[in-house]
């Protein structure tokens, strides 16, 4: 068995270099489907913070390091004082560049789940920042004050829109009288069964309504709701901090690209498309010049963008409704790049690999019926070192035709996986399903193979940022949230690849 380093990504940071964050939460799932559970790290005392997993870019220390029931809690600092680097990724972090924090780990045991696995036990290597993290949760929390004016103590950090430096001066001392009177009122009316029900405390509306109820004024017992019809005026409405949510799926391709960031709009590849001619000679026969020759290669960044309207009561009454919209707008944009990944094709929109010009295609040898000789005929077609690196790219339903293909031996192509942690392979490759590949039909391609860290390139320049405006729509009684993410991706190498398509 052969130990396989995996990452796992979501943190806040002082002029200092101090970071503290979760690096895993146990709230769910990640983006691909893993769990984690509770009690499966195993790491030491002290870690190296990378930057993107780039063991060549050591930036800091983690030397707090513990398991909490939310999760995975860590604490570091940056060493912006010794290591250059590590500046410029503190100015990144507080810019709102980057924002998450990624796990390297190796699984040391595992189960599967319908969608991904649950892991047991695992061991830790390393913590990076990064741009996108895998899992939504895992993120910076908070940030230490970074002059001496402010209080010692952490500022959590959230989206929450700041105090003018210009606004008036609330009168505290009319806020401290209005406080006492709630107080008295409070402990008047904090009898039993008036402040609590099974342990959970009551919000004050309902507390009162109960306070009400006790009073005596009128038979409780003769109370029912269909006396109070239609208007339900007595029994004040309850909203459940559960929102039933969609299942929301969208192609791992960042996880087998090359996902890097950049400060520009734009990002030219220089590459080489030629050799130097060099041939055999005598020992005094005159040589022969030559020179290679060169081209580059364009990835341009793209924008994604929208925006949401909430009434501003909603956002009042409602505890969770502004985090439930921000997560809904982070897995709109993931499965939004995730399509353009595989299929973009236009102007606006990152290049996806499925379209992107110069990728060799190997004829199925039928039309609509998946050739075992085909596979195995793409699949050494391809470079040796192209082929030992490359991973297989289709969706579910091409699998599942596949999974029953043998080879002229009778073996079949596909393999199971019996080792946790380690991923189902096709001619000893592994397979990552992409929902958004074409379905086996005439003339289309529903299967990729190469080297994709090789090959293909994205590049982060804003990570998703929600900005509230809580005033311009206010005229309408509603705050506006707008999202945008700026992201470009393409193949810089289209001999890395190679399409089955099915074709005669």
């Amino acid at each position: 068995m052969t130990d396989r380093i995996e990452f796992k990504a979501a943190f806040a940071v002082d002029d200092a270099g101090e970071i503290t964050g979760t690096a895993w939460p146990f709230s769910g799932p990640d983006r691909v489907g893993d769990v984690i559970t509770k009690g499966a790290f195993t790491a030491p005392a002290s870690l190296p913070m990378l930057f993107a997993h780039d063991q060549a870019q050591v930036i800091g220390v983690w030397n707090e390091i513990t398991e909490t029931a939310e999760g995975l809690t860590v604490k570091g600092r940056l060493l912006v004082d010794d290591v250059a680097r590590a500046a410029e990724v503190r100015a990144m972090i507080q810019a709102g560049a980057v924002s998450g924090l990624s796990i390297g780990f190796v699984t040391k045991s595992a189960t599967p789940r319908p969608r991904g696995r649950t892991i047991a036990a695992l061991d830790l290597f390393e913590i990076s920042i990064v741009a996108i993290p895998s899992h939504p949760g895992a993120v910076i929390t908070s940030i230490k004050a970074a002059n001496a004016e402010n209080t010692p103590e952490e500022n959590t950090m959230t989206d929450e829109t700041q105090t003018p430096a210009n606004a008036p001066q609330i009168d505290t001392k009319a806020f401290d009288a209005m406080k006492a009177r709630l107080d008295q009122l409070e402990a008047k009316s904090n009898r039993p069964h008036g402040a609590h029900v099974s342990g959970a405390v009551i919000a004050p509306e309902r507390k009162a309504f109960v306070s009400f109820l006790q009073g005596g004024e009128f038979d409780k017992k003769a109370l029912t709701v269909a006396n109070d019809a239609p208007a339900y005026v007595l029994a004040p409405e309850e909203v459940s901090g559960e929102f039933i949510r969609n299942l929301i799926e969208f192609s791992p391709i960042r996880a087998i690209a090359d996902v890097r960031t950049t400060a520009s709009h734009n990002v030219l590849l220089p590459k080489r498309t030629g050799v130097t001619n060099a041939l055999w000679v005598g020992e005094v026969v005159e040589r022969t010049a030559s020179q290679p020759s060169f081209d580059q290669g364009e990835i341009a960044v793209k924008e994604l963008a929208t925006f949401v309207d909430l009434s501003l009561r909603m956002l009042e009454d409602s505890a969770n409704v502004e985090a439930e919209v921000r997560l809904a707008l982070a897995e709109d944009f993931g499965m939004k790049e995730a399509v353009s990944f595989v299929n973009g094709a236009t102007a606006v929109e990152p290049t996806g690999f499925m379209t992107a010009a110069g990728i060799a295609e190997t004829n199925n040898g039928h039309a609509t019926n998946l050739s075992a000789d085909a596979l195995i005929k793409l699949f050494y077609s391809m470079p040796a070192t192209y082929r030992n690196r490359g991973t297989w790219v289709m969706n579910g339903t091409t699998l599942a035709v596949l999974r029953t293909l043998k080879d002229t031996t009778g073996q079949y192509l596909w393999q199971p996986s019996y080792q946790a942690g380690q991923p189902e392979t096709i001619l000893g490759r592994p397979v990552v399903e992409a929902l958004d590949m074409p379905n086996v039909a005439n003339a289309t391609t529903p299967i990729i193979f190469g080297d994709f860290k090789a090959g293909y390139r994205i590049y982060d320049r804003i990570a998703l940022d929600v900005l509230p405006d809580l005033l311009t729509q206010r005229t309408v009684g509603m705050a506006r949230f707008h999202a945008r993410r700026r992201v470009g991706a393409g193949v810089t190498s289209a001999a890395v690849f190679r399409k089955l398509k099915m074709a005669v």
